[in-house]
């Protein structure tokens, strides 16, 4: 059936569906990079995090996103630690324009080819002398199948969307506490030199 519906389909539903497929490609190589990246980051994080909690270490785990900042800068101040943090987080949540932009326009992109499609549909039938529902139910189901493509591109790009942000928050939250932390310590550190 999908076969046949290719082969009596016109180049415009060839280039919708093409659209739709290479939408879907990206979705997924969007997702699987950034979600092994939020990971990863966040494990890392969290390990330096209950560090920091558990008295066990003063600063930052070496592989912390802080660590580095700390090496390059001098002093550090909250203001530095809120820009790391945000730094992070900024690249951390690349891809997710990408995929917000496919979810919105995913739909739109396979209605236009639902369009195009009843458009010929109804082309051709406009050239028969008797025209019944057995003749015009297959030509529409098959113009239908663009808008099916589009909303199932969508609700991947949707549902990976929510899930990276959700990562991307959980990353801030951690990165957000730590920086709590080590400001408090700074604090504490001054309070005892001034007092000494």
């Amino acid at each position: 059936m999908l076969s046949q519906y290719l082969s009596d389909s016109s180049p415009i539903t060839w280039l919708v569906l093409l659209v739709l497929s290479a939408y879907f490609i990206a979705t997924f190589w969007i997702f699987v990079y950034r979600i092994k990246i939020l990971n990863s980051r966040i494990a890392i994080e969290s390990q330096s995090l209950s560090m920091l909690y558990m008295g066990r270490s003063t600063q930052s785990l070496d592989n912390s996103i802080f660590y580095s900042y700390m090496q390059r800068v001098q002093t550090l101040t909250p203001e530095i630690l809120q820009a790391a943090v945000g730094d992070t987080v900024r690249s951390a949540t690349k891809g997710l324009t990408q995929l917000s932009i496919i979810a919105s326009t995913s739909p739109f992109i396979g209605l236009f080819g639902t369009v195009v499609g009843i458009l010929e549909a109804f082309g051709k039938l406009g050239s028969q002398k008797s025209v019944s529902l057995s003749v015009v139910a297959p030509a529409i189901s098959e113009a239908l199948v663009a808008t099916a493509a589009g909303i199932f591109v969508a609700i991947f790009a949707y549902a990976f969307h929510l899930l990276l942000k959700r990562k991307a928050y959980e990353l801030q939250s951690v990165l957000q506490s730590q920086a709590d932390i080590l400001i408090s310590k700074m604090q504490s550190a001054k309070r005892v030199q001034r007092d000494v």
